[in-house]
């Protein structure tokens, strides 16, 4: 007899991979790492079907998801690069981003990434020069 754990474990994968099929895009990349005042994120899809855009989302360790950018869809196979430049500004020094997929009709929910951390300081002459710089753009 099959224990009710394992039934609902299946369950819940099945409900999963239909999720991420009906999403529309597979990420089979998806990395985050700290240079110079910026934060660069790498994903790469495999499959795009009815993708609107991407939504980069970034939190530090005691606060929500906020989203910082909005990507495209290319189509399938396609590397996307987004670089945080925002990141010097604030004091946190780890950072967890999330890609967030949306359908072109908003008929199926958003899913979402897994979520990637990254560790970055970035001194404080910088951030006020940052800041400073910012201000001019």
């Amino acid at each position: 007899m099959i224990s009710k754990t394992v039934k609902y474990s299946s369950i819940l994968f099945i409900l999963l991979c239909i999720t991420t099929i009906f999403a529309g895009a597979f990420l089979s990349l998806f990395t985050a790492r700290s240079e110079g005042e910026d934060i660069i994120l790498n994903w790469q899809t495999g499959e795009e079907n009815n993708v609107d855009y991407f939504a980069v989302e970034r939190k530090a360790i005691n606060s929500e998801f906020t989203e910082i950018a909005k990507l495209d869809a290319k189509g399938d196979n396609s590397y996307y690069t987004y670089i945080d430049e925002s990141a010097y500004k604030t004091t946190d020094v780890l950072y967890i981003y999330r890609i967030k997929i949306v359908d072109l009709n908003s008929e199926v929910p958003p899913t979402y990434s897994k979520e990637v951390s990254v560790s970055h300081s970035v001194s404080s002459v910088k951030k006020t020069w940052g800041s400073i710089k910012a201000l001019f753009r």
